[in-house]
This record gives structure tokens, C-alpha cells and sequence, in this order.
């Protein structure tokens, strides 16, 4: 049995999606752009500001799932510029201090609404 998950705390899907569906104990996250949930327009600023925008957003979907980031076990990450990797790297790592996840990271030619980064994740929940 599947279940969508909905947080209010991230931006509503912007296509027939859901923010994340859960299977089992499994929570697959929907990519998440730097979309500021109250306003939904692209934050701000380069593309630091802009992980810190999606790790939150992830971070709201999660916590909906009853997850944290320490249930993510995979994420990808996509940047429309691969010279931006450290940026997004020194902000990412903030948010998995202890054993990441395993993750892929490639290039794309363009990202929904201009973004520069957009980050999805696979988490497995605890056990109720």
C-alpha cells in the first residue's frame, strides 16, 4: 500500500506529483527546488542559499513521513553547473553530520523555474 505525503511547510507540487509517497517503510521524496513554501517563488541569492532552501524543504516533507534526515538512505542531487559542487556540498554535509547517505550528483542542462539545485531522497522510516 502507497501513501501520499503532504507537508505544508514545503512547497505545493508544481506538476502531478506528490511531495512524497510512502511504501512500507519506505518514503521516497520528490525532488524539491529552492521554492519558499509561503511564497512559491525561487529564494534568493547564489546557490548556497538556494541548498539551504531545498535541505529545508526536505526536511518538511520528511518530518510529514515521521522521518529526519537521519532515516535518509539515498539521495541525488542535480546542479545546472557542476562548478557549483562545493558550495553545495559544504551546505549539504551540515545536515548529514554523521554517515550519510549514499548519493549520486549530475549535471543537468536546466532545472524547473531557473533553479540552480534540486535534491531528492529515499528514507526509511521507523518502525512504528
Amino acid at each position: 500500500m502507497k501513501v501520499a505525503i503532504h507537508s505544508l511547510e514545503a512547497p505545493a507540487a508544481i506538476g502531478p506529483y506528490s511531495q512524497a509517497i510512502k511504501a512500507g517503510q519506505w518514503v521516497f521524496v520528490s525532488g524539491q527546488i529552492p521554492l519558499h513554501y509561503q511564497t512559491g517563488k525561487l529564494v534568493e541569492g547564489g546557490v548556497a542559499a538556494q541548498t539551504e532552501q531545498v535541505m529545508h524543504n526536505l526536511a518538511a516533507v520528511l518530518r510529514a513521513a515521521g522521518c529526519t534526515f537521519s532515516h535518509v538512505v539515498r539521495t541525488t542531487i542535480y546542479l545546472t553547473d557542476l562548478g557549483n559542487f562545493a558550495d553545495v556540498n559544504e551546505v549539504y554535509a551540515r545536515y548529514f553530520p554523521e554517515l550519510p547517505p549514499a548519493r549520486a550528483t549530475v549535471q543537468v542542462s536546466a532545472l524547473p523555474r531557473g533553479a540552480h539545485v534540486e535534491i531528492d531522497a529515499i528514507a526509511m522510516a521507523p518502525s512504528a
